[in-house]
């Protein structure tokens, strides 16, 4: 098994779903982000989600980024995901080449082929497609960047020289790796994913392991792999408040994640966390529970994001700081050197 030996980079990820009105999504989602920053974290992901208010509070995540560009100063800003067949794909090459210049070049641009099918039908699209309209998109914005010409002859403006090589591909599936890899793309891995028919007891490392060996395979020679693990991770000071907390977030959307696919085994709260891979509990507790998934040494960007939990804002940000001083280092994180802070003094 191929282990990745360089050092891990950290993420936050977040979904924008704390229970507020939209704006006050943002705000908060915002807050989180400069807080993640504050604490050393390399990069700031956040997924796009048309129209279901309870999966995803974000349509237009390079607007959103491109708010946050102006609050941080160095971490990194990504998308995990942009749906890209719901999406004109010139304007999305065109808004990313605006927000990285804004953002001093920081932008990770992760795509995928998601998205509801109710959501297609909105779009004037037939989800069944997404796949190969999927495949169009992201040739029109990978060749918009290279400088080739559009249809009808004109060219991106302003250029794009690098964005080609911060793409990310987010998959389910062995075929996806492979795709990525040979892309020379980043891989993206799922939080939690349901259990093929075959295998319902498979573990989420048994079904990545394969995805991983094949994007390895595929990857150019001389192309660096990167490798994304997202994992749904909340640390709180004390456990009890932390699986009280759980229980309450979790059973808000477990009904759904058993209607697309996820095997229930039973009814307690360590069936639900072990069924949709949540690691809660003290910093001790999550090492523990993190020691268990194989893919992390594998990987060279940790990626934690408090959803489906949803806990309070505070509670985020207190995660934020557990993750940053507890559970990444243990995990072959290294915090970024601080620069000493400058004193100015007036003399008469």
């Amino acid at each position: 098994m191929t282990t990745s030996s360089q050092g891990k980079r950290l993420g936050f990820f977040t979904r924008l779903l704390d229970e507020a009105g939209a704006a006050e999504r943002y705000r908060l989602a915002s807050e989180q982000i400069v807080h993640a920053e504050r604490h050393g974290f390399d990069s700031a992901w956040v997924a796009q989600h048309h129209f279901h208010e309870a999966e995803g509070g974000l349509p237009s995540p390079l607007v959103f980024l491109s708010h946050v560009a102006a609050q941080t100063s160095r971490i990194r800003l990504g998308t995990g995901i942009i749906t890209l067949p719901l999406e004109n794909p010139v304007r999305v090459a065109e808004d990313a080449v605006v927000l990285d210049l804004l953002s001093g070049g920081r932008l990770e641009v992760g795509v995928g082929t998601g998205g509801t099918p109710s959501s297609f039908t909105a779009f004037g699209l037939d989800s069944a497609n997404r796949s190969e309209i999927y495949d169009r998109h992201l040739a029109v914005v990978r060749e918009s960047w290279d400088g080739r010409p559009l249809n009808g002859g004109d060219y991106l403006y302003p250029s794009a020289p690098g964005l080609n090589d911060r793409v990310w591909q987010a998959t389910f599936s062995v075929g996806g790796g492979i795709r990525a890899g040979k892309a020379g793309d980043g891989l993206m891995l799922s939080r939690t994913q349901p259990r093929p028919k075959e295998a319902p007891r498979a573990t989420l490392p048994d079904i990545q392991h394969p995805i991983i060996d094949a994007y390895l395979e595929a990857l150019p020679d001389g192309r660096a792999p990167r490798i994304v693990a997202s994992r749904s991770l909340f640390v709180a000071d004390d456990r009890e408040e932390a699986l009280r907390l759980a229980e309450k977030g979790l059973r808000r959307v477990v009904a759904d994640f058993a209607a697309k696919g996820h095997v229930i085994p039973g009814n307690s709260l360590a069936d639900v966390l072990a069924a949709l891979d949540t690691h809660v509990g003290t910093p001790a507790d999550v090492l523990e529970s993190l020691s268990r998934d194989t893919i992390l040494p594998r990987v060279t960007d940790l990626v934690f994001q408090v959803h489906s939990v949803d806990p309070p804002h505070e509670y985020i940000l207190r995660s934020i700081e557990l993750i940053a001083s507890e559970v990444a280092p243990a995990l072959g994180w290294h915090a970024p050197a601080t620069k000493p802070e400058k004193r100015v003094a007036l003399v008469r």
